[in-house]
């Protein structure tokens, strides 16, 4: 099975300047834990993503302003993605090597096309031993955290 199979597709994303508070109320919203943050809205070129962790540990933590605070400020720029035709074990792979509860689906020049979630490999794969693997790897304590 490939990742466009199994992504969710067009995902909802946001720009680097837009404030944290807005970004956090869009994850409310829709109901999910990361967004994309992408260039501009014509190209959805992948810049970064941010998950509602960063915003726990990054934001309210530090006690800094969601209001004045750009989610590009936030945002990690190193973002590890996979291809619509990449195989869905090389994204289980990777999000369990990386800790990762989702990974963007790119194009061939980084724009955005979709969005595997911990969920949707739940849901679609309808391989629960893959599944339960998966979520174990990426849920292990992680002793080399970054210092935020």
């Amino acid at each position: 099975m490939k990742c466009g199979e199994v992504m969710t597709k067009d995902p909802v994303c946001s720009l680097p300047n837009t404030p944290v508070k807005k970004v956090a109320q869009l994850m409310k919203r829709e109901n999910i834990g990361s967004i994309p943050i992408v260039e501009d809205e014509q190209t959805r070129t992948l810049v970064g993503i941010v998950t509602d962790r960063d915003l726990a540990l990054k934001i309210v933590a530090k006690g800094r302003d969601a209001n004045a605070t750009k989610v590009g400020k936030v945002m990690t720029r190193q973002v590890v993605t996979c291809r619509a035709e990449d195989d869905v074990q090389k994204a289980l792979d990777v999000m369990a090597n990386n800790q990762l509860r989702r990974i963007p689906i790119v194009d061939d020049d980084n724009r955005i096309v979709g969005i595997i979630a911990q969920a949707d490999v739940a849901t679609r794969l309808n391989q629960p031993e893959k599944t339960a693997t998966m979520v174990k790897e990426i849920s292990q304590f992680n002793a080399k955290e970054e210092d935020l």
